[in-house]
């Protein structure tokens, strides 16, 4: 189940919207097939096993990462190749969570008469699609907060300078999370304030799509988000934005989306389901103090990545956080599973709610 794990993982990059899946077949204690799910539409990772194990399937244990689908819809179910396969155990590490799932695929495999195993490792091979796991359960993308700060929490100088507070090193991991991840969101304060590309650089991988935020249209059309014309870019905005430059945005190639206000600014929940209707899974949210907070606040972050660098602004620097009005301990916004990295000179502690 470890290199089915492995294998899975070589499949992150490109299987949205589906799940990372990795697959083994072992025939007397010999590994005689394994693949992964690579994209979706194309063949799931028990499949390519059994391609590559061909007639040696027969009477062998299929160890997978996931569930099998057990439904047509672009390729064909898994469990009908297993069973035409005739493996004679599945050992699965972890359930479909997927309501047309959960579980069916374990009584079909059984009825055919194939063993079949729960469970092992399971929380590794769940671990592998918390973004999958969220998106088809809830329907909202899995959303990642990204900060990088001085020591003491800050976020840039008190005149506005940020380039470059966190290391090289840092730096060049942002762009791998950026090409893990279906859209990156910024407020209009940082468009504004750094008028970012928001692309991927330095590494091989995909542009994600960008969402930007700013409930009056203060954004310029000449902003680097702008330029591109292969990705997507969502622009969130209110009724206060004027028809005109609604028009004129949506003359770049981008997709301009109302939302109601809330107290706190713009409705962050609509925003997360229209990208989540749009297909969008995942959600890497690059912005300021204020936007951070607005989702914590609104308990739409699922997990955070927090780069320390070792200096110190002071007290009169830009902080990384607005007010979430916390006044008890007992109400601080609490991570779990929090894990430490060194990048260079930096500390990234990650950690999930």
């Amino acid at each position: 189940m470890r290199e089915a794990i492995v294998q899975a993982k070589k499949g992150r990059k490109t299987v949205t919207p589906n799940p990372a899946v990795g697959a083994l077949l072992v025939k007397n204690n010999i590994v005689i097939g394994s693949g992964y799910h690579r994209k979706a539409g194309g063949s799931h990772a028990e499949v390519l096993g059994i391609k590559k194990a061909k007639k040696l399937s027969k009477g062998a244990t299929l160890f997978v990462t996931l569930e099998p689908c057990s439904r047509y819809g672009r390729t064909s179910p898994c469990t009908e190749a297993v069973i035409n396969a005739g493996i004679k155990k599945v050992v699965i590490g972890a359930k479909d969570p997927n309501p047309n799932e959960k579980g069916r695929s374990i009584r079909i495999l059984r009825r055919a008469g194939i063993e079949v195993v729960t469970g092992v490792l399971r929380k590794e091979c769940e671990e592998l699609n918390r973004t999958y796991n969220k998106f088809i359960t809830k329907g909202l993308p899995f959303v990642t907060l990204k900060l990088a700060t001085s020591l003491d929490g800050k976020i840039a100088t008190k005149t506005g300078e940020s380039k470059w507070i966190t290391s090289e090193q840092s730096r060049r991991y942002v762009h791998t999370l950026r090409s893990e991840v279906d859209c990156i969101m910024v407020g209009s304060g940082t468009l504004l304030a750094d008028n970012p590309r928001l692309t991927v650089r330095g590494i091989k991988g995909k542009n994600p799509a960008r969402a930007v935020l700013d409930s009056t249209l203060r954004v310029s059309l000449k902003a680097h988000v702008f330029a591109s014309k292969n990705e997507d870019v969502f622009v969130f905005t209110s009724s206060k934005a004027k028809a005109s430059k609604v028009t004129a945005i949506e003359a770049t190639g981008a997709t301009v989306i109302t939302l109601p206000i809330t107290r706190n600014g713009l409705d962050l929940k609509r925003a997360m389901q229209e990208l989540g209707a749009r297909g969008l899974t995942s959600v890497l949210v690059e912005g300021g103090g204020h936007l951070s907070a607005s989702l914590l606040k609104a308990s739409l972050v699922d997990k955070v990545l927090w780069f320390s660098a070792p200096i110190l602004l002071g007290s009169e620097a830009i902080p990384a956080l607005g007010e979430l009005n916390i006044n008890k301990l007992t109400d601080a916004k609490r991570l779990k599973d929090v894990s430490v990295d060194k990048f260079g000179s930096d500390t990234l502690t990650t950690g999930y709610f």
